[in-house]
């Protein structure tokens, strides 16, 4: 720490990482492997009963054991496309929502936060971005359900979510339609999508989807209400599914 006092090195904690969020995903972690070893006062307790001073301990203790924290660097929420997304469902009145390609959690993470009292289950296909959030969940934020799943497999019934999000995920499956459907199927209020608009040098994303492309593929799975927005390089979508065609 050099020269830095205590207090000096925690302000640098807050500074530089959002530390509720951070201090819950070192419990979980440290509740699976045993890294770092945390004292019971510190991994035992409700997250919401640990004052600022103790998830910046956690913090710390995260740190002297190298483990990698990027994901709650402060300021992740501030991405346009995120924030966005956010703005739009604190208009909602919403109790269960379904993230399908969480990843590293760019978005999930701040979620979590802000709407405590969502019961959120999030799917991803590689496994240790599922133990990542398992992690998140046990130390603390136990609204957040991760599964090894991919929504192509139509893995959950009609109307099992009131919000379906689809966030920069639809670029990378080959069978974007499938999934749209499924979305579409499995919400009972809105999907909401983000995709790059304009063309990126990442190998992994296999589409380059327009308004007509998403319109088309919405409109194939019933749902005709269809609210776009640009949001620096991205697409964003609200689609209403209450609008959707009656099953049949």
């Amino acid at each position: 720490m050099g020269h830095l006092e205590k207090s000096d090195f925690m302000n640098d904690l807050t500074e530089y990482y959002d530390v509720k969020t951070a201090a819950a995903w070192i419990r979980g972690h440290a509740k699976r492997t045993g890294i770092p070893n945390l004292p019971e006062e510190l991994l035992e307790k409700e997250i919401g009963e640990l004052d600022d001073g103790k998830m910046q301990r956690i913090v710390a203790a995260g740190q002297e054991a190298q483990l990698k924290l990027y994901p709650f660097k402060s300021g992740t929420q501030t991405m346009p496309r995120v924030r966005r997304t956010i703005g739009f469902l604190r208009s909602l009145q919403f109790e269960t929502m379904l993230d399908a390609g969480s990843g590293r959690g760019v978005f999930l993470i701040p979620f979590v936060k802000e709407f405590p009292w969502v019961q959120v289950t999030a799917l991803d296909l590689l496994e240790k971005r599922v133990t990542f959030l398992q992690e998140l969940a046990a130390g603390g934020f136990t609204q957040l359900h991760a599964q090894q799943k991919n929504i192509c497999d139509q893995p959950f019934p009609d109307d099992s979510f009131d919000v379906v999000t689809l966030l920069e995920v639809l670029e990378h499956i080959p069978e974007a339609e499938t999934a749209v459907a499924a979305a579409v199927r499995m919400a009972k209020q809105y999907v909401v999508v983000s995709v790059p608009s304009k063309p990126d040098n990442n190998p992994e994303h296999i589409h380059l989807l327009t308004k007509e492309k998403l319109t088309g593929m919405f409109e194939a799975a019933g749902c005709t209400r269809l609210h776009f927005d640009g949001v620096e390089g991205h697409l964003f979508l609200v689609a209403a599914v209450d609008g959707r065609n009656e099953k049949g």
